[in-house]
């Protein structure tokens, strides 16, 4: 076990800090990637869900689904989509959704709760996360 970390890209360091600084505030997509899976948001899907194209990351436990007719208090960021596939990973379901627009998303539904549903491939659904759970990233270096 190790109490800093340093991940390197092509012979590079891309970020140094402690397991939880790299999982929970990487500087870059690829650490985002590296350290697990990441919604990796950028570009004009990024300014679509947030209004700036700034890329950002959110963490798939950090994204809930919303039912029909949920209503969403705060400082929020909704969209639409599709599920496309779901793995039943034990403790959680890992739902796979295409963004209405363009744009995949991973969503961990916990497997806990006998209330929460997965929903079916297909099915259209909605994904939503606080806004202070996004993490802002620096572009990937070559």
């Amino acid at each position: 076990m190790s109490d800093r970390l340093a991940v390197f890209n092509h012979g590079r360091i891309e970020q140094v800090g402690t397991p939880s600084e790299l999982y929970n505030r990487p500087a870059t997509g690829f650490v985002a990637g590296f350290v697990g899976v990441s919604n990796v948001i950028d570009g004009a899907l990024a300014a679509r869900l947030t209004g700036a194209a700034a890329p950002f990351t959110i963490r798939p436990e950090r994204v809930r689904l919303l039912a029909d007719g949920d209503a969403v208090d705060g400082d929020v960021v909704c969209a639409s989509g599709r599920v496309v596939g779901t793995v039943y990973l034990g403790a959680t379901t890992r739902v796979a959704v295409k963004l209405d627009g363009g744009g995949d998303f991973a969503v961990l539904v916990p497997n806990t709760d006998e209330a929460v549903r997965v929903p079916a491939v297909e099915q259209p659904v909605r994904v939503a996360w606080l806004r202070r759970h996004q993490h802002p990233l620096a572009a990937n270096r070559t």
